[in-house]
């Protein structure tokens, strides 16, 4: 069933998302060729507010790119075996999030084309990386982080690509067979298989809670009210889990509608991902009200002000949205009846993910614009660049997205084999020995009004019993 989807025509459906999304990508494209040539200047960002739409976006996008990592890496450790219908479609979402993350700050540094300098390679301006900066420390970890995620997706999806690569003619079959590493489902392959991708998942654990660590360190490690606080790292971990869970919620409900597999991503898997949201959005409502407290229990004029500033300032109204999208919407998913209702998870999925823009928006453009002294307070306003820039960045999300449903099984073939009932050993045995026992017996649907049939069972010897 998902193989075929990769070998036939997609929906009609595909074709009008993809013509909608791979417009806004080259919307996109356009405006980066824009902004290089004419410079940051089409930007809205000014002084003090020298960190806008960009920066916000950065961190918006990465923190959507947790999800797949946590769902293939922490959950297969934990050998949490609901993971294997959502992990493959969970990873690729990962992998293009970090791609539109990455856009960001490469084009925020001004100069595109010597961003090389952040590297530490040698160069003809004899620079070599600020190694003390924050944003030196972005791009090692986000650049690991995405190596190891696209690695770890790889090596999972080498067995599915041998299984399309058999059922395949032509030269659709000598591409898959190039990628598929000569994959036959040999002892050996297996052996090797199951030891690279329990080392990878051991790798990739601590990179996802590291990664969006660093990025917080962005904020946490200056001296700018409502920035200086340790609370960051794991506040932003929280919400990065949050925001990339209510992002593979978005997109699985109407992938499972469109491509007809709810019997493979369940109603079930939906409602566990709903529990994963609420416990990290609680975390997150938590982050919010301590935030508050420290800043009234440290005494500090410049903090208090900082937060009173969020609530009650010029931006009153986007840390309202916040905290109605990220606080109050996901408690909602306490009703079991909501946390199963497909129409409700996708609204909120679509809530939370907005919160979790403003929730950028604020920590990083309200603590700018009003610093320590008044004379240097100012106002941010996006221009149309910025707006456009981000939709197109959506869109170029949802391009890749679909080019994987398209040429990829969305569901991993190999890992869901291995949940089902045939694959337990014991499941064609009788239960306290090791006798081979007899398939059980289902009854015909014209016997099943004679009552209860009597199955004599073997006890092993061929004899009934």
């Amino acid at each position: 069933m998902v193989a075929r989807h990769t070998e036939k025509r997609p929906p009609f459906l595909w074709y009008v998302a993809f013509g909608i999304s791979s417009l806004l990508a080259g919307v996109l494209v356009l405006l980066l060729a824009y902004k290089v040539w004419n410079g940051p200047g089409v930007w809205g960002n000014n002084q003090p507010v020298g960190w806008g739409w960009p920066i916000v976006n950065f961190v918006w996008w990465v923190g959507i790119g947790h999800a797949g990592t946590l769902i293939s890496a922490i959950l297969f450790l934990f050998r949490q075996r609901w993971r294997t219908s959502i992990n493959r479609s969970a990873e690729a979402m990962t992998l293009f999030a970090v791609i539109c993350a990455l856009i960001w700050p490469t084009f925020h540094v001004g100069r595109v084309w010597v961003v090389y300098w952040m590297m530490p390679i040698p160069n003809q301006m004899e620079m070599w990386p600020q190694w003390k900066s924050p944003l030196m420390w972005d791009v090692f970890a986000v650049s690991s982080y995405f190596i190891v995620s696209l690695i770890f997706w790889y090596v999972g999806l080498v067995p599915d690509l041998a299984t399309i690569r058999d059922r395949a003619s032509g030269w659709r079959k000598k591409i898959l067979g190039f990628f598929s590493l000569g994959w036959t489902g040999a002892n050996r392959h297996w052996r090797n298989y199951e030891k690279a991708y329990l080392l990878l998942a051991a790798l990739a654990t601590p990179l996802v809670l590291s990664v969006h660590s660093v990025v917080s360190f962005d904020f946490a490690i200056s001296i700018l009210p409502g920035w200086h606080t340790t609370i960051f790292p794991p506040y932003f971990v929280a919400g990065a889990i949050f925001s990339g869970f209510a992002m593979v919620l978005t997109l699985l409900v109407i992938a499972r509608k469109v491509y007809e597999i709810e019997d493979l991503i369940t109603i079930d898997h939906l409602e566990k991902m709903n529990i994963i949201i609420l416990l990290t959005g609680t975390i997150v409502g938590f982050a919010y009200i301590t935030e508050f407290f420290m800043a009234w229990y440290s005494g500090v004029e410049y903090e208090q002000y900082a937060f009173l500033n969020r609530a009650t300032g010029p931006y009153w109204w986007a840390y309202w949205i916040m905290m109605s999208c990220n606080l109050i919407s996901p408690q909602l998913f306490w009703f079991k009846k909501l946390r199963r209702s497909i129409p409700v998870m996708f609204v909120l999925s679509i809530v939370v993910n907005i919160g979790m823009w403003f929730e950028r928006f604020v920590i990083t453009v309200t603590s700018l614009h009003r610093d320590f002294l008044p004379s240097s307070w100012g106002y941010f306003d996006a221009t149309w660049v910025d707006v456009w820039m981000f939709i197109g960045s959506i869109g170029l999300f949802l391009t890749l997205f679909l080019i994987f449903l398209r040429f990829v099984p969305m569901v991993a073939l190999a890992e869901g084999k291995g949940v089902t009932p045939a694959a337990d050993p014991h499941f064609y045995h009788e239960e306290g020995d090791g006798h081979a026992a007899e398939v059980p017996y289902v009854q015909p649907a014209e016997e099943q009004h004679e009552g209860p049939h009597h199955v004599d069972e073997d006890d092993g010897d061929g004899e009934k019993e």
